[in-house]
């Protein structure tokens, strides 16, 4: 066992500890921001010479070009030996931390690094730099990381259905059916949600859009508040225009006091689970539902002797109204809670792949400020698709993390459609129909798209799609959902 700092007991030497983290916001290209975290997580965890002893860098996808960026991070800051990963986008965010805790647990990794950086906003405002992140390509990672399943049927990709604002969108008008609300007590209930965030991002130091904001001005569309898919406007979405970095630096307890870590910048990682499995949002029997975060929630909650709920410190992964919503009710947060410390993507900014190490960062900073307090954050990856959840403790429980991927648990409470039962194509059916979800797309300001899925009377579930103003006009005053429809060529007209 590995004797701790006084006050926090015995350890095994294996144990992951995290004990830096760091971000950085300013206006410079993503691998300069990216290396700014590192050496800011470096100095948060009070030791000066962590750098040189880091053996492990992971960096998510962003939309830079960088071939190793994990390498121009090493070779900055000192530590150009260390093994450098690179994960795809489809993978969660939460995976990077759940594979650092690993490699820490069985010996691969003394010190690791997890940072992610996104640089849209420096690109938007030096575009004589060229693309963001290009280099010359020569270096390769030594590990990368790719999804397995696909997050998107080929009739969604075909029909622009890849878009997540309308995606979300669904689900969010298929949580308000479900529920009963009526389209003004739904609009008033996610703009209810986002001031809250919004009322939070106002003290958060590193939000990018912190100006206050009510429930009436999110709601209301306006040329600073262009509709995107109904009833999403700009402020209900996620903003990734950003110049946003973070990153965590975790090492063993063995190391930790090898290094001489002060015991206050230590914190435990009791929970690191996520889900692999996919089911696209055209597959889920009922698209208002997260049944595979209803499963990481029960066990974390197994883990921790609580629910969620009553964690003290909670940032729910926010890139749409609808992620929160509906994991507000997936882990019994409460409809009326606002279960965040940043201000949600919004507000605070949501890097592209990264945002996640951000919450992670601020929800650390908050459990040390907390004797005796535990910290959450989840994650959304793709679609409302695959979770995860990180749990983290102020002080050791005497138990090591849990640390899982829990994609069969998940598939067996999933209800699907076999791959069989989706209409592979928009004139793959003709017929009668009823719609299950939809959204509405605008040109400017006026409603012109309506998409929608549709249960058929053969029992399949299809796309279908119409470029008539005046239906998509109805569509965002009145309640599509339930309607009778007929289905031609992919057309849908009400019934």
């Amino acid at each position: 066992m590995t004797p701790l700092p006084a006050g926090l007991g015995p350890l095994g030497p294996r144990t992951p500890v995290l004990v830096g983290v760091g971000t950085a916001s300013a206006d410079a290209e993503a691998s300069e921001l990216m290396v700014r975290a590192v050496r800011r997580a470096a100095s948060d965890s009070g030791c000066a010479t962590l750098l040189g002893e880091v053996d492990r860098i992971a960096v998510p996808k962003g939309t830079w070009a960088y071939s190793d960026p994990g390498r121009l991070v090493a070779g900055a800051v000192g530590c150009a030996g260390a093994r450098t990963h690179l994960t795809e986008l489809g993978v969660p965010q939460q995976s990077l931390i759940n594979q650092a805790l690993a490699a820490i647990a069985d010996g691969r990794s003394e010190v690791a690094v997890v940072v992610g950086g996104e640089a849209k906003r420096w690109a938007r405002d030096h575009p004589a730099a060229g693309p963001v992140g290009a280099d010359d390509g020569a270096s390769v990672p030594d590990v990368v990381h790719r999804p397995g399943d696909p997050l998107l049927e080929p009739v969604e990709v075909a029909h622009r259905l890849w878009d997540p604002v309308q995606q979300y969108a669904m689900i969010d008008n298929a949580l308000r059916w479900r529920e009963g609300r009526s389209m003004a007590e739904h609009r008033a209930d996610i703009a209810g949600l986002w001031a809250r965030f919004n009322q939070v991002a106002r003290g958060n130091p590193d939000a990018a859009f912190p100006d206050p904001m009510d429930a009436g001005q999110i709601a209301t569309p306006s040329a600073a508040n262009r509709p995107l898919a109904f009833p999403y406007n700009k402020w209900h979405s996620t903003q990734w225009t950003v110049n946003q970095s973070a990153a965590l630096v975790l090492c063993s307890a063995e190391a930790a006091v090898r290094l001489a870590i002060p015991a206050d910048r230590w914190v435990f990682p009791l929970v690191g689970i996520e889900s692999s499995h996919a089911v696209s949002l055209l597959r889920r029997r009922a698209p208002h539902a997260w049944p595979a975060m209803e499963v990481l929630g029960r066990a974390a909650a197994g883990r921790i002797g609580r629910s969620l709920a009553e964690v003290e410190v909670l940032e729910a992964y926010s890139c749409f109204p609808a992620a929160v919503r509906v994991q507000q009710r997936a882990l019994g947060l409460g409809t009326d809670s606002t279960p965040t410390v940043t201000g949600g993507m919004a507000f605070a900014g949501g890097p592209f792949n990264n945002f996640v190490f951000q919450a992670t960062a601020a929800v650390v900073r908050a459990v040390r400020e907390r004797t005796g307090s535990l910290g959450a954050v989840t994650t959304v990856s793709g679609l409302l698709t695959k979770p995860g959840i990180g749990v983290w403790a102020h002080r050791p429980d005497g138990l090591g993390p849990l640390v899982a991927d829990l994609a069969g648990e998940v598939g067996a409470h999933t209800p699907a459609f076999d791959a069989g039962a989706v209409v592979e194509s928009l004139d793959g059916y003709r017929g009668s129909a009823t719609v299950v979800t939809y959204t509405v797309t605008y040109d400017a300001m006026d409603p012109v798209r309506t998409v929608a899925l549709c249960d058929t009377v053969d029992g399949r579930r299809c796309v279908a799609v119409s470029a008539d103003p005046s239906l998509a006009r109805h569509a965002v005053s009145d309640e599509l959902i339930g309607a009778s429809a007929h289905i031609e060529d992919g057309a849908i007209t009400l019934a």
